[in-house]
């Protein structure tokens, strides 16, 4: 089941998060962005448990996709896939494009934007703590 992400998520989202990065919990405020109007989170429970989440900012005729993080006895179960399909279904109608930034190494993420016409549009050149390059990639909505 997919469902907007409430204030008790916060703790495992924070979890999740730290899949993606150490600092997670650090750099993204999910109080302030549950309330701010703009940004979008989902949770994908499971088994009673959240195991996936997406994080995004909906600025009406641009998104940003700011994390897609599944826990690791979930992954390849199509929760990525779902979560992002619901993400498209929830955007304002006069969205144009969506971007996002993923590791240039990430191979398992770039084969399932690629599967959503997501394109590399710019390298970002040390993007991550660990020095490794992000590709920005975009589509545009339908």
């Amino acid at each position: 089941m997919i469902r907007k992400a409430e204030i008790w998520d916060i703790p495992r989202i924070h979890e999740l998060g730290s899949l993606l990065n150490d600092n997670f919990s650090e750099v993204n405020s999910l109080n302030e962005m549950l309330e701010d109007g703009f940004s979008k989170i989902y949770v994908y429970e499971m088994d009673d448990k959240v195991v996936g989440f997406i994080s995004a900012t909906d600025l009406k005729e641009t998104c940003d996709i700011l994390s897609v993080v599944v826990d690791e006895e979930y992954r390849n179960r199509l929760i990525a896939t779902n979560l992002i399909d619901y993400l498209f279904s929830e955007l304002d109608e006069n969205c144009k494009i969506i971007t996002l930034e993923v590791d240039t190494l990430n191979k398992a993420a770039l084969h399932l934007y690629d599967k959503f016409g997501f394109k590399v549009v710019n390298v970002r050149k040390h993007y991550y703590a660990n020095g490794d390059d992000a590709y920005l990639m975009a589509r545009e909505s339908e």
